[in-house]
């Protein structure tokens, strides 16, 4: 079974790496107000890693509802080279207040960084759209995954891994 799996994460990688031609560079995070549970970040120092952004507003139900797939992601892969980057972009004036989103992190139980985007900076270099939305980058700093909206959970955790798994 554990060959299986390898066979299917080595094609699945393959596939990525196929796919990376066309990435793009990630772009920096810029402009944020505010960091919460971490130091300022930048995508420099987070090359080596797989880093997971992850655009939301804590008013967004779609954005709730997929909180607990990305605290299991970051629980179960930090330890193996995956970096979490909530990147909070408000939706309405009253998301924008720094006690709002500190608040809504502790209710949440975020445990991971948070970028407070209240300008749209983050959320523009990545020409981002919706909430949620998320972006995987490879250990070159490339953006190589996205999926936006609720589901595809299954997709976006195998992704994490094969992306995990690449040599460096």
């Amino acid at each position: 079974m554990h060959t299986l799996i390898s066979l299917v994460a080595a094609a699945f990688v393959a596939s990525i790496s196929t796919s990376s031609a066309q990435a793009a560079a990630a772009p920096e995070f810029t402009g944020i107000e505010q960091w919460h549970n971490s130091a300022p970040l930048t995508m420099q120092q987070l090359r080596g890693k797989v880093v997971l952004v992850d655009f939301w507003t804590y008013t967004c139900i779609n954005c709730i509802n997929t909180l607990p797939y990305v605290r299991s992601w970051h629980q179960k892969y930090k330890d193996q080279g995956l970096v979490v980057v909530g990147v909070h972009t408000p939706e309405f004036p009253f998301e924008r207040s720094a006690d709002n989103v500190k608040k809504a992190i502790k209710r949440f139980d975020i445990g991971y960084p948070v970028a407070q985007d209240n300008r749209y900076a983050t959320w523009n270099a990545y020409s981002n759209r919706f909430w949620p939305a998320f972006y995987l980058i490879d250990k070159k700093g490339q953006v190589v995954y996205s999926h936006f909206g609720e589901g595809d959970y299954a997709e976006t955790e195998n992704t994490i891994r094969a992306l995990l798994a690449q040599k460096d």
